[in-house]
């Protein structure tokens, strides 16, 4: 199979030619595309040196499956031209996830939704992917009324720029080209993307809307806060859930160990709960724990979830769907 990944040489473009590498992929021709001040430079992939592309030389080779990490404006510009010819796009970024004739897709919970004609797929956002991963169980046994969701993002979802400023500043070095406009080494920025006129940023409205599409569900209400947290290994959430039904911790535990793709860390009496750095980094697992009951609302839980996000929240959450797709024969 002839494999485009758009953004080769970004974080996430990193991530997925090590997943597709982990995961074996069947891949006769890789086609790494990145912008033009990279194209002509090589990139070594599985001991073999493989040509930066530009994306028109890219979709000149006819893939048969691009993913694409190189943002929005890419995105809807390219993603297109490459289904045109008949290529399966996937998408990471948020530019088609909320497009009615585009699929967004956690191949745990909802492949259904792919179908022979769906030629762009959406990756949902990485923090909405862990969380609705153990949504999806607790949902189908008690039905999910609110969710009110504070996240910890890592500075790896911003990119290499803002990875670059958190270690320049914690060398005490001056910061020449930073991601973001404060400090974040020591510090937290309670902004994720651009505000939005209602008040919440652009990342707290993803995970409104992407939760309500992925889950099938527009009765779910969900408010989230979006925070940036000088961290490396990946997004960790603290995530209250009311549901219709008066929940049982032991089913909710069960439930959710039962569920592919979740792990459950949850013993307060070994101090054991999912950490960033010390569980999620490197796992494709999402991990949840400190799962207990509000004790101030009925039918009301607590829990924090972590997962890597250039894993699970992207690059391996993208192969998963492309794995399926095969699996169906879709590609």
């Amino acid at each position: 199979m002839r494999v485009a990944v758009v953004g080769a040489t970004g974080l996430v473009g990193q991530k997925m030619l090590q997943v597709l590498a982990e995961r074996q992929f069947p891949i006769t021709e890789l086609i790494p595309i990145a912008s033009e001040n990279s194209a002509g430079n090589q990139l070594e992939w599985q001991g073999k040196m493989w040509t930066i592309c530009t994306l028109q030389q890219g979709l000149e080779k006819l893939p048969q499956l691009a993913l694409f990490s190189a943002g929005g404006e890419t995105s809807i510009e390219w993603a297109p031209k490459f289904a045109e010819r008949d290529c399966v796009v996937i998408d990471n970024s948020s530019a088609w996830r909320m497009n009615a004739n585009v699929p967004l897709v956690v191949p745990e919970i909802n492949m259904h939704a792919v179908g022979s004609q769906n030629k762009i797929i959406a990756n949902p956002n990485c923090s909405t992917i862990q969380m609705v991963l153990v949504l999806k169980p607790l949902h189908d046994l008690y039905t999910i009324k609110r969710v009110v969701v504070s996240t910890y993002q890592s500075v790896t979802g911003t990119g290499k720029q803002a990875v670059d400023q958190l270690m320049t500043e914690r060398r005490g070095d001056r910061v020449e080209n930073p991601a973001y406009a404060y400090t974040i080494d020591l510090n937290l920025i309670p902004q994720i993307d651009i505000f939005q006129d209602n008040g919440y940023t652009k990342e707290e409205m993803k995970m409104i809307l992407e939760t309500k599409k992925i889950m099938e569900s527009d009765s779910i209400a969900v408010t989230a806060t979006a925070v940036r947290v000088p961290v490396m290994g990946g997004h960790s959430e603290s995530v209250n859930i009311e549901f219709e039904h008066d929940p049982e911790l032991n089913k909710v535990m069960q439930a959710l160990q039962a569920f592919p793709g979740v792990k459950v860390l949850d013993n307060p009496n070994l101090n054991q709960y999912p950490m960033p750095l010390i569980h999620a980094a490197e796992s494709d697992d999402v991990f949840v724990g400190r799962i207990r009951k509000d004790e101030s609302a009925r039918n009301t839980i607590n829990c924090w979830i972590v997962s890597d996000n250039l894993r699970k929240g992207a690059a391996t959450n993208a192969v998963q769907i492309a794995e399926e797709m095969v699996k169906k024969g879709l590609l």
